[in-house]
């Protein structure tokens, strides 16, 4: 019977991480409660539940290149051609290109991302019930990889208890059959989040994800098709090189 606390951790080891699963989940659903009114999405607001500040950062990019504000160059640099921005948004790209009026691509979309008018951005759709709050993904994230760490640690431990000798008296319940319990009860939770909350949320709530399922990801403007899904949504060679390019910083133009 010395496998006795091998399976008590594995119990314990279970519990924790399905319990802190079951919250975390519970709290990310709490925070998409459906809007009282029907919330019609900016481009801004798409961008930012669909792909989070980076997102919303290119789409501001790619929407003052368009109105040939912005030259985006196939290196990776952006160059200022009109330095009045339309939006709060627009102003905070052209902040983070700085004096200069050239920058790569990489460090603005950083910079943007981490502007007053971004958060501002941020606390509007959580407000509204449509954005997770900060930290409330990763938490998510976190308690999903702990429950699939526990489920491995469970088949660790009982590999363990296995190879212990004189496991139970004939004719008693098989060792490996107590360490299935908990290897049972890791995969339902996991089996469960994936039903109930998967794709795991990162920024947008089960409210503002129920909105984005609504637009269309192809057709529709050049636009909302890079706030639905991303550069890799853009036609334009140029402009799909440049952000192909972006990391490359060091580069010049």
């Amino acid at each position: 019977m010395f496998w006795l606390p091998l399976l008590l951790v594995a119990w314990v080891v279970t519990g924790l991480s399905c319990a802190r699963l079951c919250l975390t989940a519970y709290r990310a659903v709490q925070h998409g409660a459906a809007p009282e009114h029907r919330h019609e999405l900016t481009l801004y607001e798409t961008a930012f539940l669909a792909g989070g500040p980076a997102r919303v950062a290119d789409l501001t990019l790619v929407s003052m290149a368009r109105t040939r504000r912005l030259l985006l160059a196939h290196t990776g640099w952006a160059t200022v051609v009109d330095p009045v921005g339309g939006d709060d948004m627009e102003r905070s790209v052209l902040g983070a290109i700085g004096p200069a009026g050239q920058s790569p691509i990489a460090p603005v979309r950083r910079a943007a991302a981490g502007t007053d008018a971004m958060r501002a951005l941020a606390d509007r759709l959580v407000a509204a019930g449509l954005a997770l709050p900060e930290g409330t993904w990763s938490g998510v994230a976190g308690a999903v990889r702990q429950v699939r760490a526990a489920a491995v640690a469970v088949l660790a431990l009982a590999a363990v208890a296995l190879l212990m000798p004189a496991q139970e008296p004939s004719g008693q319940v098989p060792v490996a059959l107590w360490f299935a319990l908990p290897l049972v009860l890791n995969a339902s939770c996991l089996a469960v989040a994936r039903v109930e909350i998967h794709p795991y949320p990162r920024w947008a709530s089960p409210a503002g994800q129920l909105l984005l399922s609504s637009l269309p990801a192809r057709g529709g403007s050049d636009l909302t098709a890079v706030a639905v899904r991303g550069t890799r949504a853009l036609t334009d060679p140029e402009l799909r090189a440049a952000f192909a390019h972006r990391y490359a910083a060091h580069r010049g133009h």
